[in-house]
């Protein structure tokens, strides 16, 4: 949590156990063949922009993907650490898997949306077997001060930022790059999930 605050991002190797890293891989790619190519933008927003972010998602919805409860549970630990330690407020989460295929990137961005500020941490697991430099894909991170860092989506490494203050990208990715990727939400009351 300190390092958290101070630099505004973390990263935290085995994050997950090789039980539940093992589950996310085959639930990723039990439904690779429905993932559809991701835009940007929420809702009537959402456009297909693929000189500004070229990877497919499929969004998890805690209802119909029971066989993730494991995930969820980390999920309602992880926020009940930062509400109890950050007060952060935490009241929902939003996941979904990702791929970049070859050539796939994502522009430098941050994870929150015009006219909506719920985002308030992100979190990634990168769900990659054996990946090696020159495969691509990495996250880089812009520091406050506009020195960037850089991440290598290695299998059950874990990256969390706040989702309104650190610019990052995707760089372009040589091989398929997977990860399951979300954010953790402020979200009032009867507002549902607003996919983006």
């Amino acid at each position: 949590m300190d390092e958290l605050s101070q630099n505004d991002f973390i990263i935290i190797d085995e994050f997950v156990g090789e039980e539940l890293y093992a589950l996310l891989r085959n639930s990723l790619i039990e439904v690779l063949p429905e993932f559809k190519q991701a835009g940007v933008g929420s809702l009537d927003r959402n456009v297909i922009n693929e000189g500004i972010r070229s990877d497919h998602t499929w969004w998890l919805d805690r209802t119909r993907d029971l066989q993730l409860n494991p995930l969820w549970a980390l999920i309602d630990e992880l926020m009940f650490v930062f509400n109890r330690y950050c007060f952060l407020g935490l009241s929902g989460s939003e996941f979904h898997f990702a791929n970049y295929p070859p050539g796939g990137h994502y522009a430098r961005h941050l994870d929150q949306f015009q006219n909506r500020n719920n985002r308030i941490i992100s979190v990634i697991i990168y769900l990659n077997e054996n990946w090696k430099k020159g495969d691509g894909g990495e996250l880089e991170i812009e520091r406050s001060d506009g020195s960037t860092f850089i991440v290598e989506p290695l299998a059950r490494r874990c990256v969390m930022f706040k989702s309104a203050v650190v610019p990052h990208s995707v760089l372009v990715s040589h091989k398929n790059r997977f990860s399951l990727t979300g954010w953790l939400l402020h979200r009032p009351a009867k507002l549902g999930q607003l996919f983006g």
